[in-house]
């Protein structure tokens, strides 16, 4: 979305609208205190039962089944959710959320779409993704006094309304980071690489969430496969598999958690490709920068001839 133009909408449009929905940190820790190892990694069996319930109640925090085929097909715009959640993430930047708020509000969002039809004039989308962001700042921050979308709060709060409403008011939702704290204890039992784990599978998390293709997965699957991905960053930890991971818990589905870390790993190659395509880009316009910087090589003078 345009800087100059990010959220601004017809009031009009927007009431007609209204009218007619209404009637139908990642610092690695070292683990130098045991004590808080034992208590950060302690995964019995009742929070194991405890999972396995959140497990089960994965679908009612997700879109429809078929809200990823229709992104597929275009009959539900890609390009316009791409750019909402390119929005979202800049705005949580912006303000310091954190990454769950962001989440949060992608997932409202796609909750969202799943169920009611946008117009197509863009302001709509613009609403959407303001108003899910707000809601998810609710949620999760205590700090959000200074935010501002360039809606009019009453606009907002209309909006929020709506949401509400096709969300059942379900805004407590499963996500990933729902269960990442417990597939990285489960994985480092010691806890002295457990902060860092749960840091890199956040970041893989976060990447995720641009690729629709990961809308076909379910939270604890894509938890699961996050936290394995991050395990490839640290070399003192065994590898697990993902047919390992589901004797964890009832309710996992290793074949879920394998097709879903596959894509995650093809995820985390192809950014530190981009990142090596960009820093040999740099290095090649540095040199060339130094070159043409440089001065010239002196000129040579011209000898006399002898003998004058």
């Amino acid at each position: 979305m345009p800087d100059d133009a990010f959220l601004l909408c017809t009031e009009d449009a927007a009431a007609a609208f209204f009218d007619a929905a209404a009637g139908g940190s990642s610092a690695c820790y070292t683990g130098d205190d045991e004590d808080d190892d034992e208590e950060c990694c302690s995964t019995g069996d009742e929070e194991s039962a405890s999972i396995a319930e959140l497990i089960g109640g994965e679908a009612e925090h997700s879109p429809r089944p078929d809200y990823p085929d229709r992104l597929r097909s275009r009959s539900i715009d890609p390009a316009a959710r791409a750019e909402s959640v390119a929005w979202i993430l800049k705005v949580q930047e912006y303000y310091g959320f954190l990454p769950l708020t962001a989440y949060l509000a992608v997932n409202y969002m796609d909750r969202f779409l799943s169920l009611h039809r946008l117009p197509e004039d863009g302001w709509a989308m613009q609403l959407l993704a303001a108003t899910c962001l707000s809601l998810a700042a609710k949620m999760e921050e205590t700090l959000v006094d200074g935010t501002s979308y360039l809606f009019d709060p009453q606009t907002i709060c209309r909006m929020e309304l709506l949401v509400l409403t096709a969300l059942n008011w379900r805004l407590r939702s499963v996500t990933p980071f729902t269960f990442i704290d417990f597939f990285a204890c489960k994985v480092d039992p010691g806890g002295r690489h457990t902060r860092c784990l749960i840091a890199r599978a956040t970041q893989v998390i976060m990447s995720a969430i641009h690729d629709i293709e990961f809308l076909d997965h379910c939270p604890s699957s894509m938890a699961a496969a996050a936290v394995l991905c991050a395990m490839g960053d640290t070399p003192s930890l065994k590898p697990i598999s993902p047919g390992i991971v589901v004797s964890w818990c009832i309710g996992l589905a290793e074949e879920g958690i394998s097709s879903c870390y596959q894509r995650m790993q093809q995820l985390v190659l192809g950014n530190v490709q981009r990142s090596l395509n960009m820093c040999s880009s740099d290095e090649v316009l540095t040199s060339r920068s130094s070159s043409s910087s440089s001065p010239p090589p002196p000129k040579r003078r011209k000898r006399s001839p002898p003998g004058t």
